[in-house]
């Protein structure tokens, strides 16, 4: 864990603590285990994992540590990005982590028990489906996603879990400039507004990402969500 610990500190000014350090150091260890027999990531050289997945994830602090972000949905989790790495370094974040994939929830739950995370619900289920129970329904104050979807898809994915006063941040690559514009429409029917679009460089990796932080500025119609996968399906 010697590059993420060094990365985490020059480009974030985050100094990971030995009992930090040891739980990416396990997560890592499932992950490459777990990948063998489920496939959960194209990613499975250690350093890579380090660079592209534990530090990318962390990056979403830029955008959220001057913000409250005590409550927090990670939509379309995966192996638990970005949404386990950020639980690791701030621990008091109440967290849900959602995906429809089943072998994913899995993986995330054996990870959270595996390393005693308190405060983190795991679900099973379409996010289509998740955002219209009350429990969750603009509930939020951050919902975050990677590398789930398009921007129009995901802002209906996102923003009706997030509260009025709150905010959604998407990890894109190199085309989120153009995708924050065919979203426009999109945002404002959900309640949404564009606030930070934010380059990030991570070192040894030349791919551009980008932050893109929206703010609720109003409640999400209750039209919203459509039906699960005419998101996907039929964009706004």
């Amino acid at each position: 864990m010697k590059k993420l610990a060094e990365y985490s500190q020059a480009l974030l000014g985050i100094r990971l603590t030995a009992r930090q350090i040891s739980a990416f150091q396990h997560y890592e260890q499932e992950l490459i285990d777990w990948n063998t027999r489920y496939n959960l990531t194209a990613i499975d050289d250690p350093e890579k994992i380090q660079l592209k997945h534990f530090l990318d994830s962390l990056t979403c602090l830029l955008a959220m540590r001057s913000t409250p972000f005590e409550r927090v949905i990670d939509v379309g989790t995966g192996a638990g990005f970005p949404g386990i790495p950020l639980k690791i370094v701030c621990p008091s974040i109440r967290l849900t982590l959602v995906d429809s994939v089943k072998k994913k929830v899995n993986f995330c739950q054996h990870i959270v028990e595996l390393l005693e995370l308190e405060m983190v619900q795991v679900i099973w289920e379409r996010v289509e489906t998740l955002a219209r129970l009350p429990a969750h329904r603009e509930q939020y104050d951050w919902a975050i996603a990677r590398a789930v979807a398009s921007l129009p898809v995901l802002a209906e994915y996102m923003l009706p879990f997030v509260r009025v006063g709150g905010k959604m941040l998407a990890m894109k690559g190199e085309n989120a400039p153009q995708e924050v514009h065919s979203a426009e429409r999109s945002f404002h029917l959900l309640g949404g507004r564009v606030n930070l679009l934010q380059p990030v460089s991570l070192p040894e990796v030349p791919e551009e990402r980008y932050l893109v932080t929206i703010d609720k500025v109003a409640a999400t119609p209750p039209a919203y969500p459509r039906r699960a996968g005419l998101p996907a399906k039929h964009p706004l």
